[in-house]
């Protein structure tokens, strides 16, 4: 993950002020010194939200039936911002619309388990998950889908919500884990990687005339 820093002068120009340090998903600030007049940047009017940000502001809760308006907003962003220019755009449409509130109560009522992540009461992402899918893969658990909405991506959210459902699969055991992405979404695999995702086969599906290659990476169980 990117680190953002922030450094800010006296208006003389003379004094250097300390330099901020932001990484990841704790919010913590080191301070290291910087000189000369630099301007800051990003400016911290928009920095501002996220400065504040506290691990008591994110929520992460099984999803409820109400919860499937936001499921399917938090869905269409994710997936118009991951996929316009690697789907075509009538079949990237196809499988937005039909992920309505009505496809999502229903998931829920099949027993799909979904998690939902909220910052500042505010849906920002979603995984499903349950028992893995993918022969010959060896891994016990998988995570079928994992999405934020595009204004909160890469900034450790994600990693928080892989982690603790992570968690929650070990704790019903299933140490061990995998995940299917499309190769093409270059993002996804760099994150997968980041979280420490081994590529372990390659797959492949068919969607409106075009093959697609998908990626899995694993997770084998943690050791103690």
């Amino acid at each position: 993950m990117p680190a953002l820093f922030i450094w800010t002068t006296s208006k003389a120009g003379k004094s250097s002020r300390p330099c901020h340090f932001l990484q990841g998903s704790k919010w913590d600030f080191s301070f290291l010194p910087c000189a000369g007049k630099i301007a800051s940047f990003p400016p911290t009017s928009l920095l501002y939200p996220f400065c504040r940000m506290t691990t008591d502001l994110i929520d992460l809760r099984a999803a409820r039936t109400a919860d499937c308006d936001a499921l399917a907003g938090i869905h269409s962003e994710a997936w118009l911002g991951a996929y316009r220019g690697v789907l075509h755009g009538v079949d990237l449409q196809k499988l937005v619309t039909r992920r309505g509130t009505g496809w999502w109560r229903g998931a829920l009522a099949r027993g799909v388990d979904i998690k939902i992540l909220s910052i500042a009461d505010i849906p920002a992402g979603y995984a499903t998950y349950g028992p893995c899918r993918l022969r010959n893969t060896g891994m016990a658990g998988e995570i079928y889908e994992l999405y934020l909405k595009p204004e909160y991506q890469g900034l450790g959210f994600g990693r928080t919500l892989f982690e603790n459902v992570r968690e929650t699969l070990n704790a019903r055991n299933m140490p061990s884990m995998a995940v299917q992405v499309l190769t093409a979404n270059e993002p996804a695999r760099a994150f997968y990687k980041a979280v420490g995702g081994k590529l372990a086969a390659k797959s492949w599906y068919r969607l409106g005339g075009r093959r697609l290659e998908l990626s899995v990476y694993s997770w084998p169980q943690r050791r103690s």
